[in-house]
């Protein structure tokens, strides 16, 4: 019976995240009351780690939580388009940099966004540099190894 309490609660967990925003575990534990789980925030943190939930940015600012699937960017190729615009890759124990031709940093870090790698945590762009954040549990190494695979690019 309590698998099945808990697998109900995960699927209300999965409706109401995706429809609608919700920015906080507090506001996501009200609306999982009104469906008719009292959860505690324990629990619900719990669930949102079963359910490998992430919290992504919003364009006007502030975040909200996601559930399912990465999605692929628009253009499946696009991140391996942009991989001629990256001229290198360093890192140390917490970023990875990499360089860009001149102008053409944003349009990486886009593409890097967009394919919402389950690696990076966000990228940060300049002119022709952009800072990589590993995700939760992985190293800056494993990530760099990883884009270089994809960019065909050697290691620095």
């Amino acid at each position: 019976m309590p698998d099945d309490i808990q697998e109900a609660r995960r699927a209300a967990i999965t409706q109401i995240v995706r429809t609608q925003r919700v920015g906080t575990q507090e506001e996501l534990r009200q609306l999982l009351a009104e469906s008719g789980f009292d959860v505690t925030q324990a629990t619900l943190s719990r669930d949102l780690s079963r359910l490998k939930a992430r919290r992504v940015s919003l364009p006007e600012g502030g975040s909200m939580y996601e559930v399912g699937e990465f999605t692929a960017p628009d253009d499946p190729d696009e991140l391996a388009q942009v991989g001629d615009f990256v001229t290198g890759m360093e890192s140390n124990e917490v970023l990875v940099v990499v360089h860009t031709r001149p102008g053409t940093a944003s349009a990486v870090a886009s593409a890097l966004d967009k394919a919402r790698l389950p690696q990076l945590l966000g990228t940060i762009a300049g002119d022709d540099t952009i800072f990589l954040a590993p995700a939760r549990r992985q190293t800056t190494k494993k990530l760099e190894q990883f884009l270089q695979q994809q960019w065909k690019k050697g290691g620095s």
